[in-house]
């Protein structure tokens, strides 16, 4: 795992090994093992090194025998060692044990195709010199990031904003309309960012750019997507081959995903999708698997996960989370590089630091309410439709104005409030609904607190445009409604919040975290299972579960989902309340003209007064005001 940074002189000149060494240096959490920098001609590639799979040949940046290609690479390509047999095959010879390799032979061997044949997770630039040519991709679900930009006549990429800033051509100035992303869903999807004048490259994608016509014609950069999740339906499954052909994918996947140099463990939250990794680990490895979990006074999985722990014998790490918000805030707001206000950002931090002090690589249970539709919304959407059928006297003369006497003020876990929520969002149109969903500031809100100014500025623009875009993109290519739900969310939450969580996350504390339920196999063959497979009933994740019962504890399965995230209402009431209201209603952070103060104000009373738990809109506006105290203010 790694950090890459390059640059390439458009105008034919060279490249300035001092920008790109602080580019590169900006990211030394991400690879604190080894650094390399390479200058050639018109073009720089640089990288920092987390050492995981040969040790001692793999240095980066990478060529290939006659130095004509040369690669810069962060991740893993889990299938190396076949793809090192079936390149052997076609005449190519090897010179290091390293995964990158494959990259380099697979190129000369298929150009840009080579993208198809690589199983893991990657985000690479690849210099073909001959040809003046520039390759960027990223992996097909995002979990490795990478931006780009344009300045000073030079055509540059990152895996962090961060180092995307050391260079001096980068521009300050904010995307507005990113703006309006990140308060509508808590992250900004790809391929814009906050800032105007940078862009990330879409998970699946690739980016090419011909810097030798680049003086004549202009630099364009050309991108395209390689891979999309598409469902190849099997309507006459039956069950049991169908859990037959999941453990089979998941064995393999895990198995993969154990292929290490160095100390490997697990991030084990107690939930169904980390414990069924921690089980196959177990089962493979023929070693005592180390696993790491962590908790909050205010509530705790820790005794789910210990009991998965200790019925496979793990060698077990857990500790409780107390709120320091003035230490972790600003140092994960630094990390992060741009507003991301997920809050179960903290955890995912912590656990990553608990883990790091043993291990170098941990398997996680990521994608796995994605593939196996373990949402609750997944269940909400399909029980609207259904609610939609009572009779109308029934609904609006008695179901709703009962729900109505429910108190906003009730935690947002409680299942009666969930339950007028969702009685209130049953009624309107079907993406809306979904859209409300995934949102955090609704229209309403949104449309209250910003200022005149803003509002012009936008010019009539709102977030939800884009997700509508996606949702219907999604329901052309879907067999059923449930297929474009999970979609969607593949190609939004998934790969724009949660990857960059646990990326960053990890990152930060210098660990390879590695997640076989996001392995492309995996989800194809899950994608393109029946839905009575992934919700039966009330019953989300059945096929999973299925599987859960031959390798879990029983108590397991019985308990309800959770979450990893943080008890920020109380956080915010608590330790957390002075740096929020420092940060939502001071003087400079109104100064920035975005939002109105009365609105403000009255969020922040209502929360205080737990007359409403308004704890996701106040986290994001604290974690925005303190990117700006620290990019736009400060250096960053």
């Amino acid at each position: 795992m790694c950090g890459i940074a390059g640059i390439v002189n458009l105008q034919g000149g060279g490249v300035s090994a001092d920008i790109l060494r602080r580019m590169n240096n900006r990211m030394r959490h991400r690879g604190p093992d080894d650094e390399g920098l390479l200058v050639n001609g018109c073009a720089g590639l640089s990288q920092r090194r987390l050492s995981i799979i040969d040790l001692s040949s793999g240095h980066q940046p990478m060529t290939n025998e006659d130095r004509s290609v040369w690669v810069t690479f962060n991740g893993e390509i889990y299938n190396f060692q076949q793809l090192r047999v079936l390149l052997e095959g076609h005449g190519h010879r090897f010179l290091t044990n390293s995964d990158t390799e494959s990259i380099l032979h697979g190129y000369e061997q298929w150009g840009v195709d080579c993208l198809r044949h690589f199983r893991g997770m990657f985000a690479f630039a690849l210099w073909d010199e001959p040809g003046k040519t520039l390759l960027l991709a990223r992996d097909r679900v995002g979990k490795k990031p990478l931006f780009y930009a344009q300045a000073d006549g030079q055509f540059l990429f990152a895996s962090e904003m961060q180092a995307m800033l050391q260079h001096p051509g980068i521009s300050k100035q904010i995307d507005l309309e990113a703006l309006d992303h990140f308060l509508t869903y808590e992250y900004i999807p790809a391929p814009k960012t906050i800032l105007k004048q940078v862009r990330k490259l879409p998970a699946a994608h690739f980016l090419t750019l011909d810097a030798g016509k680049s003086r004549a014609s202009g630099a364009v950069p050309r991108i395209e997507r390689y891979w999309r999740l598409e469902a190849k339906p099997q309507a006459n499954l039956r069950e049991e081959d169908a859990v037959e052909g999941l453990l089979e994918v998941l064995r393999e996947a895990v198995r993969l995903r154990l292929i290490s140099d160095v100390p490997l463990g697990a991030l084990l939250s107690g939930g169904m999708d980390s414990s069924v990794v921690v089980a196959l680990m177990s089962q493979l490895s023929g070693a005592k698997v180390k696993t790491f979990s962590i908790g909050f006074e205010e509530y705790s999985e820790l005794p789910h996960a210990r009991a998965v722990a200790e019925h496979y014998g793990a060698d077990h790490h857990e500790m409780v989370v107390r709120p320091n918000a003035l230490e972790v805030l600003p140092k994960l707001v630094c990390h992060y590089g741009e507003p991301f206000a997920d809050p179960s950002a903290v955890p995912a931090y912590y656990v990553a630091k608990l883990a790091r002090q043993h291990v170098t690589v941990a398997l996680n249970g990521d994608g796995g309410d994605e593939s196996f539709a373990g949402y609750d919304q997944y269940e909400k959407s399909l029980l609207a439709d259904r609610y939609l059928r009572v009779p109308t006297l029934l609904r609006q003369g008695v179901i709703e104005p009962l729900s109505a006497l429910i108190p906003d003020s009730w935690p947002q876990h409680n299942p009666l409030r969930r339950a007028k929520h969702q009685l209130r969002e049953a009624g309107r149109p079907r993406f809306e609904r979904y859209s409300r969903l995934m949102g955090h500031l609704t229209p309403e809100l949104r449309k209250e607190l910003y200022t005149p100014d803003l509002k012009h500025r936008l010019n009539g623009y709102h977030a939800e445009s884009w997700l509508k875009v996606l949702f219907e993109q999604r329901r052309e290519r879907a067999s059923d409604l449930l297929g474009t739900y999970l979609g969607v969310d593949v190609e939004s939450y998934l790969a724009d919040d949660l990857l960059v969580k646990m990326d960053i996350a990890s990152m930060a504390n210098s660990l390879e975290a590695r997640s076989p339920l996001l392995d492309h196999c995996v989800m194809e063959y899950c994608y393109s299972l029946p839905s009575h497979y992934k919700i039966r009933g009330r019953v989300r994740k059945y096929l999973l579960k299925v599987i859960g019962k031959k390798l879990l504890p029983a108590a397991i399965l019985r308990r309800p989902k959770q979450g990893f995230s943080l008890p920020a209402a109380a956080w915010l009431r608590g330790e957390v309340r002075p740096l929020m209201e420092d940060c939502v209603l001071s003087e400079r952070s109104l100064a920035r003209g975005y939002f109105r103060r009365q609105p403000l104000e009255r969020l922040v009373n209502e929360h205080l007064e737990r007359s409403r738990d308004n704890s996701r809109e106040l986290w994001a506006l604290t974690w925005l005001e303190l990117w700006h105290r620290t990019f736009i203010d400060g250096n960053g």
